[in-house]
């Protein structure tokens, strides 16, 4: 996964901890929004998916489907909002609240939602047919989110400043999504199964609370790493001016 040299390098260890140091400092604001997405994605995706059984027709595959691509949707939503949380903690602003987040990211919605559609799409593909592409691409565009919100970028341009990015970390970005991935399972197994110990409604009560105190997790684990590879306005200079030729000297 490593192409050529790069400029930033990042580490899995410093990801994390800056991602857990930023969720700590805000977990008020980051919670709260995350509940009010992540509720919300819930109840829909359950009545799209309907009650499970032995044959699923294709109405109901679409359904499937359908509720996949508004859960990938929310995510690479929830990420915008959050790269604009994490560019202020590091610039050291502290007045960060649930309506400020929202605000933030409001102009980027639709971009966020068709490139997370497109992003669903190429790694569900990926992952279904060969696995290995499917890794690739979830490293690659790793940062895709982040660069929407950040530097501007377009649809099609995001997934390009992404693999830009990444190019030369590609081993450590993997290794942090994995380690990611993990904490928020671990977290999910063990909510459940308290949630399991008490009732088979408490057990779905518990998933859905462990869906929205991960979503931080993997959001600022994301925009820490596209600000640690150097993602910005400052990291792209600007075009170069051409140097105006002076006006000659006025005659004698």
């Amino acid at each position: 996964m490593e192409g050529s040299s790069h400029a930033q390098r990042i580490h899995v260890g410093g990801v994390l901890g800056e991602t857990f140091s930023i969720y700590g400092r805000h977990a008020a604001a980051l919670l709260g929004s995350a509940f009010l997405i992540f509720v919300v994605v819930g109840i829909v995706t359950a009545l799209l998916s309907g009650p499970s059984r032995n044959e699923a027709s294709w109405g109901e595959l679409l359904l499937f489907l359908l509720a996949v691509i508004i859960r990938v949707g929310a995510t690479a939503l929830y990420t915008g909002f959050v790269v604009k949380l994490v560019e202020d903690a590091r610039d050291g602003r502290r007045d960060v609240s649930i309506g400020r987040l929202f605000s933030s990211a409001a102009t980027a919605i639709v971009p966020l939602v068709a490139m997370s559609i497109l992003w669903g799409i190429g790694v569900g593909i990926g992952l279904f047919l060969f696995i290995i592409p499917g890794l690739l691409l979830l490293t690659i565009w790793a940062v895709t989110a982040p660069a929407i919100v950040v530097e501007g970028a377009g649809v099609l341009e995001s997934f390009g400043r992404s693999r830009e990015l990444v190019r030369g970390n590609g081993w450590r970005v993997f290794w942090t999504i994995v380690a990611v991935w993990l904490l928020s399972a671990v977290i999910t197994f063990l909510l459940g199964l308290i949630g399991d110990a008490i009732s088979g409604v408490g057990y779905g009560v518990a998933v859905t609370i462990a869906g929205f105190v991960t979503a931080p997790i993997l959001a600022l684990a994301a925009s820490v790493m596209f600000f640690d590879l150097g993602g910005g306005r400052a990291v792209r200079a600007p075009a170069a001016v051409a140097p105006t030729t002076p006006p000659p000297a006025p005659a004698a």
